[in-house]
């Protein structure tokens, strides 16, 4: 179940912002417990810094530059009217102009999106690129729509989002939902009204044009890259263990592909129908089929696969036992009963693929029990960094190879890691790279802040 902590656990410098979050935002608690878990690990910063206290910085960076919500009409095939609700949270741009994904999913709420746009700044801060933070959606849900209902909601999303944006202002790429299709829509309507080519104001977009290389692998990609940066300061890799990783979009997908690269052996994997146990190994070419081609239901995998796998209908991923967990779904999906039997079962490291999945007490489990944990602002950064190197080629009309795409990649995810473990160090709490993470975006945001101005 998902709570926001008491304020009790808060060091007084940090408890009154919380309780003016909850009371500007009531009822939001996934927002609640994303700002929570950062109050609580910055107040030793605070303390340190009487200009952050001085200049009202909490305060100012909990609260939103600009939420923009909106009615998105569109019709299906059969020319019904629908009504579904946008957003677009631009939070912070003290880095640079807002950076972050569109979600499309029945779950989509303003809660949810402020949660991933807070989320995002700090992320985004931690890539060390000149990209601030924010987040958007809407409560549509692309499954089972046509490729033209698909169109008609992204065009008409597009045409009420579009005044909000531009490369220089705020650059959405995709999220759950949104992938190379539906920025292609998106794209095209806002090309279209705006009479411009200007390729830098979505990233995630097809390589013909104005794509990156490695930006459909680079979260799921990146992910790994942190945990075995993880795993290497303990003395170990990814080679030869065991590992789950929940769902079976792109992040999961590819983040499958690169720990079977570094000789890992990934035994499940799930979506919203259940999930399916391969004790050989997941064949990723065949799950590539099933689900970026085919569009299709884990299940068709486990038919294909033969006696193989094995499908578990609605069961939960977090019931096979692994060494490795690659969290890489939705938020909230593991919690403290699946990660105690994890922890049990030899779990050694932690990756958050997505943002929030593992619920805050599975989190405080972990940290207890001394496993490596990489918490999504860092471990899954990868996704928008290479997002910035899609702007930076746009911007200069180039465009670069798979492999130096995914060098430059590898030393943004190495740079991230070592940013954490050295953050972690410095206040005390050597190995606790949720509170690196935490500490040094808020960090780099804060200072970029008080170097603006009260603005």
């Amino acid at each position: 179940m998902l709570t926001a902590r008491e304020p009790l656990s808060l060091a007084p410098a940090v408890a009154e912002v919380f309780e003016t979050v909850k009371r500007r935002n009531p009822g939001e608690l996934e927002f609640h417990r994303a700002v929570h878990e950062v109050l609580e690990i910055v107040a030793p910063v605070v303390e340190r810094h009487p200009e952050y206290v001085e200049a009202k910085l909490l305060e100012r960076i909990c609260e939103p530059e600009r939420q923009i919500i909106f009615r998105v009409p569109w019709t299906d095939d059969r020319g019904q009217v629908h009504v579904n609700r946008g957003y677009r949270v631009e939070f912070n741009s003290a880095l640079g102009p807002y950076k972050g994904g569109l979600r499309f999913a029945p779950n989509v709420t303003a809660s949810i999106v402020k949660f991933l746009g807070f989320e995002q700044v700090f992320k985004n801060a931690l890539t060390g690129m000149p990209i601030g933070g924010g987040k958007g959606g809407a409560d549509f849900d692309p499954k089972g729509r046509s490729d033209g209902e698909i169109m008609r909601f992204c065009q008409s999303f597009m045409t009420e989002l579009h005044r909000h944006l531009g490369e220089h202002t705020d650059v959405p790429a995709g999220d759950a939902g949104v992938g190379e299709r539906e920025l292609g829509f998106l794209f095209g309507q806002y090309k279209r009204i705006t009479n411009r080519y200007e390729s830098g104001v979505l990233t995630g977009k097809g390589i013909a044009w104005g794509g990156s290389q490695v930006r459909p692998e680079a979260t799921g990609y990146g992910t790994v890259y942190f945990v075995e940066e993880m795993l290497r300061m303990r003395d170990t890799s990814f080679d030869g263990r065991t590992v789950v990783v929940s769902g079976s979009g792109n992040v999961a997908v590819h983040a499958i592909e690169k720990a079977q690269q570094l000789g890992a052996r990934v035994v499940a994997c799930s979506d919203s129908s259940g999930f399916v146990h391969d004790a050989d190994g997941i064949d990723v070419e065949l799950l590539k089929e099933v689900k970026f081609v085919e569009r299709a239901r884990i299940s068709a995998y486990a038919e294909r696969r033969g006696s193989r796998a094995t499908f578990v209908p609605e069961g939960c991923v977090w019931d096979v036992d692994c060494e490795i967990a690659l969290p890489c779904a939705t938020q909230n999906e593991l919690d403290e009963e699946h990660a105690r039997r994890l922890i049990e079962r030899g779990l050694i490291a932690v990756g958050e693929g997505a943002n929030m999945p593992c619920t805050a007490e599975a989190v405080k489990l972990f940290r207890e029990a001394g496993v490596a944990f990489g918490p999504g602002k860092a471990a899954n950064a990868g996704g928008v960094a290479t997002s910035a190197l899609e702007m930076q080629q746009n911007a200069s009309r180039d465009s670069w190879t798979f492999e130096y795409t995914e060098r430059r990649l590898l030393e943004i995810m190495r740079s991230i890691h070592a940013t954490c473990y050295e953050t972690a160090e410095e206040y005390g709490m050597p190995g606790d790279y949720l509170a690196g993470a935490n500490i040094a975006g808020f960090v780099r945001v804060a200072d970029a802040m008080l170097a603006l101005g009260l603005i």
